[in-house]
């Protein structure tokens, strides 16, 4: 197999979609080569609610992307969101026939297929299998058993399940603009290796995705994904509520809030005061800071309450020595991570991707906006990566039908024999 010299990354979110196209250096580094962004209008809290929209929007970012990079896109890796996502623990089991021969790729891979045979309710599907640790013969906490003599193979696995409809309208918006899906990947997944660096995962850290119409949470902890959650509020939400308490229109309520909004209300803005040109003929509006401030504090602190209930509920609240990352649009808002050390006592940090970014990549892409973008094509060699070393293990026969049961493979297969 020869490694792909360009992986795109198509992040479909709620007020943007960015088209990322990257390459690998020689050192291993990946260097974006052009970015592509256009005004999401198809998409409602991570999920395609117009598909001509959404397709007119993905035509846009794609272009821009092809012009500025000088590559041809026809295969992209698409990001998954949405309140849709949940995530389940199970523990799965097979017996070896022959235990004569060490453990194989192949064993390892029976187990995980049959993972994406467990029943799930009626319209979802499993997304993504994640292994956390192996048991072999009862012996606990193997993180790698190939090679391993033993005749009962178990794992604990952490399952992302999806609804198969939000998932056919991604697929199709893509097939319409032209464009052909090779992994569909969950996005805080895809935000945490943009982000995230192996000594984080390791010692445990909470990774918090704020974007437009959904906040994604995954939370790492020995290297391990522990525990995924979705919570349906986002950067939007302030918008409208900023449009309410001011009434105001919505452009000018976003322009408010990236300009002179922040998280935390301060007594110098007491005498701050914004002001906005008024409609046709009426006076302009006056808007004080401070009460701007306070209508943010009072949603990113109902936001930060659910985050730090979704890292309490994941078990983990002691064990995160790297404690909170947080990235995505609203990242930017000035003193977030200060309100949430506050509300959750665990220390903060803003999450740029540039964790995999070589020096040579254009500056802008550094922006936490990107961090789904530029982990999608991180994930895309990542991907590749693992398929290869796989390739060598075991027979092309075998890898074949891996994947026969995936969500991913269930969802292709429903399109190519809608177009025979």
């Amino acid at each position: 197999m020869d490694a792909p010299e360009i992986v795109v990354g198509l992040d479909i979110g709620t007020t943007k979609i960015a088209c990322l196209v990257g390459r690998k250096t020689d050192h291993g580094k990946i260097e974006i080569l052009g970015v592509g962004k256009a005004p999401s209008v198809g998409v409602t809290r991570g999920v395609v609610s117009n598909i001509e929209k959404t397709v007119q929007s993905i035509r846009m970012a794609v272009e821009e992307a092809e012009a500025k990079s000088g590559v041809e896109i026809k295969v992209v890796n698409v990001g998954v969101a949405g309140q849709h996502i949940k995530s389940l623990q199970h523990r799965g089991m097979i017996t070896r026939d022959n235990f004569d021969e060490e453990i194989s790729q192949k064993d390892v891979d029976e187990l995980i297929e049959d993972m994406y045979k467990l029943v799930m309710l009626p319209g979802e599907e499993i997304i993504h299998v994640l292994p956390q640790e192996y048991i072999v013969d009862r012996q606990q906490g193997i993180k790698d058993p190939i090679g391993m003599a033993g005749v009962q193979l178990e794992a604990n696995f952490h399952i992302i399940t999806g609804q198969i409809a939000a998932a056919k309208n991604i697929f199709k918006c893509v097939s319409k603009a032209g464009l052909e899906v090779a992994e569909l990947i969950l996005e805080p997944l895809a935000s945490s290796s943009a982000v995230l660096s192996d000594e984080e995962k390791e010692a445990g850290v909470a990774l918090v995705d704020i974007g437009g119409g959904t906040t994604d949470i995954a939370i790492f902890q020995d290297g391990i994904i522990r525990h995924t959650a979705v919570i349906p509020f986002g950067g939007n939400v302030i918008t409208e509520d900023i449009k309410e308490g001011c009434t105001i229109m919505h452009r000018q309520a976003e322009l408010l809030k990236t300009k002179f909004g922040a998280a935390i209300t301060q007594n110098s803005q007491e005498n701050e005061i914004v002001c906005i040109p008024g409609l046709r003929g009426r006076d302009p509006k006056e808007i004080s800071v401070r009460n701007l401030s306070n209508i943010i504090n009072a949603r990113i602190t109902e936001i930060s309450e659910h985050i730090y209930y979704e890292i309490k509920n994941s078990g983990f609240e002691k064990k995160l020595i790297g404690g909170i990352v947080v990235t995505g649009g609203g990242s930017q808002l000035k003193h977030i991570n200060q309100l949430f050390e506050y509300i959750t006592g665990m220390d903060s940090r803003i999450g740029y991707p540039n964790e995999h970014l070589s020096s040579n990549t254009n500056i802008n892409v550094t922006s936490p906006l990107f961090a789904t973008g530029v982990g999608l094509v991180a994930k895309g060699f990542e991907q590749f990566d693992m398929l290869k070393s796989r390739q060598e293990k075991i027979s092309t026969r075998t890898h074949s039908q891996k994947n026969k049961g995936s969500f991913f493979e269930k969802i292709k297969t429903f399109f190519d024999d809608k177009v025979e």
